[in-house]
């Protein structure tokens, strides 16, 4: 990984982070997860495993800090790791359709999908669920799910903007 893909992570990771942390819990403690969105836009933008784990890591750590579901913080690292690792493999099979609009919206639905699924079922095992996870996936994960579309689509775009002013050369196309 060279510097400037680093760099690039580190400042999605760093927004999502302060994102993650003024977002207010909104059902039994869950919030909008716009860290996972800005994960979803650093995988689409340096697709390397070693920078998706990476990104999974720090994402899920960074979460797991900000939290107010109660006893989240493990289900948010294991989450994160997981959604990341999917979002890598779905990157990875559709290959050079990965810019495609339609496809970074799928991939942005499906990453929200995976990543409340997941942190759902941990949270049930690890602590318990203050609510159902009926309940929960269908009040906050189906909501994120769809607004994350949105926001990673805009997020996606900008970034590529930026890069394309910039002139900068280093991410592969």
């Amino acid at each position: 990984m060279n510097l400037r893909k680093n760099i690039l992570t580190a400042l999605l990771l760093a927004i999502g982070f302060i994102l993650h942390g003024i977002m207010p819990g909104i059902a039994a403690g869950m919030k909008f997860d716009l860290m996972l969105a800005m994960m979803v836009v650093a995988i689409l933008i340096n697709c390397e495993l070693k920078n998706t784990l990476l990104t999974g890591v720090l994402g899920g750590f960074m979460t797991a800090m900000t939290t107010t579901f109660p006893g989240g913080q493990i289900a948010n690292v294991i989450d994160k790791i997981v959604t990341c690792i999917a979002v890598y493999l779905m990157v990875k099979l559709i290959g050079k359709y990965k810019e495609k609009q339609i496809s970074v919206a799928v991939i942005g639905f499906l990453a929200t999908i995976v990543s409340g699924s997941v942190f759902l079922i941990s949270a049930l095992v690890i602590v318990g669920l203050p609510a159902s996870f009926k309940t929960l996936f269908l009040t906050i994960v189906l909501p994120t799910s769809f607004t994350n579309i949105f926001v990673i689509i805009l997020i996606y775009n900008c970034v590529n903007t930026a890069i394309r002013i910039s002139g900068s050369k280093f991410v592969s196309r």
